[in-house]
């Protein structure tokens, strides 16, 4: 059975994490990141942005630690790859409603097409220029395993860098 996955969100929170959609994996036992190879659970403690190593069953302990969860489009799909026009247009403005109710410090788009899908503009990683609603917004590399053109090191040394800027920036 597929499920959608429910949105962790809350206001004031530190961080948002906005990923593309579900997975495979994650649609059927219900939690984010839950895909074989992805790394989001231990970069978020390994970084420090959480105190804790968190799994995926534990999703929704997030907001324990001041941080959030929820996708552009909620739709599962094997690929990101497999999503519609029709998905992004029904996806977006409901994830930009969230985001404005939630008001975080920061918002991280866990992979760079996630957030260019979100912008409509080509970005690049790291801190962005720009701001959403008052919030930072962060470009993480997709922590996918199917996402090799970076080094684990290169991926996780982003997170560090959000977990910087929060540190500096009062979390």
């Amino acid at each position: 059975m597929r499920r959608e996955l429910p949105d962790y969100l809350r206001p004031g929170l530190d961080v948002v994490f906005v990923g593309f959609n579900p997975g495979d994996r994650s649609s059927r036992i219900g939690h984010y990141y839950a895909g074989r190879g992805n790394q989001f659970w231990n970069f978020l403690f390994e970084s420090g942005l959480a105190p804790e190593r968190l799994r995926p069953e534990d999703d929704r302990r997030v907001l324990e630690f001041g941080l959030g969860l929820t996708d552009v489009v909620k739709r599962w799909s094997k690929s990101s790859n497999d999503l519609r026009t029709a998905d992004y247009r029904e996806g977006i403005p409901l994830l930009r409603a969230k985001l404005k109710e939630a008001a975080p410090r920061a918002i991280a788009f866990n992979g760079k097409v996630a957030y260019e899908k979100f912008s409509g503009c080509p970005v690049r990683l790291g801190l962005q220029r720009e701001t959403f609603e008052g919030a930072r917004v962060f470009v993480l590399p997709s922590t996918s395993g199917r996402n090799g053109s970076l080094t684990r090191a290169r991926k996780l040394a982003y997170f560090c860098s959000l977990a910087r800027w929060m540190k500096r920036h009062g979390q």
